[in-house]
């Protein structure tokens, strides 16, 4: 068996990036690894262990602060719109709301372009609805309307 700097084993890291992994993404990060598993087992391996053992479970951010991270990358990159629903719901699942995804969706039109803020939207819309968190009812605050003026 390897062994890394931290003295633990290949196993052990794997162990533990599982946890970290059900923690932030319940059963949808599972289905991912699963899926690895006819094609590229070491993949899912390195993505568990190194990715959430590693990487994720660091301490300097929050998982939800790590999860707006991964939303914003993900929708500047383009093109990882089945990453983005995973993701879309471990943000769901490590505390941040519905109205808070969309805000950071709407925030990264400005960085990376409609086309991409659109795509990551509705990527969330589907995962919102599988969860019947729709309709979000985002409209924007609206100022009452001015009282009318009083005869004096």
């Amino acid at each position: 068996m390897s062994e890394n700097t931290t003295g633990s084993t290949r196993e052990e890291r794997f162990a533990h990036g599982m946890e970290v992994l059900r923690s932030v993404d319940g059963s949808a990060g599972q289905r991912v690894i699963d899926s690895l598993a006819d094609i590229s087992p070491e993949l899912g391996h390195q993505i568990v262990a190194w990715g959430f053992g590693e990487i994720y479970a660091r301490p300097a951010l929050r998982p939800r602060d790590r999860q707006l991270v991964t939303l914003g990358m993900l929708t500047a990159l383009g093109g990882c719109e089945a990453q983005l629903e995973v993701h879309v719901g471990a943000a769901l699942n490590v505390g941040l709301t519905p109205g808070e995804i969309v805000e950071a969706l709407l925030h990264s039109s400005g960085y990376c372009g409609f086309p991409r803020a659109l795509n990551a939207t509705f990527v969330a819309k589907k995962v919102f609805a599988e969860r019947g968190l729709l309709p979000l009812g985002q409209q924007p605050a609206q100022e009452p309307p001015a009282a009318p003026p009083t005869p004096a």
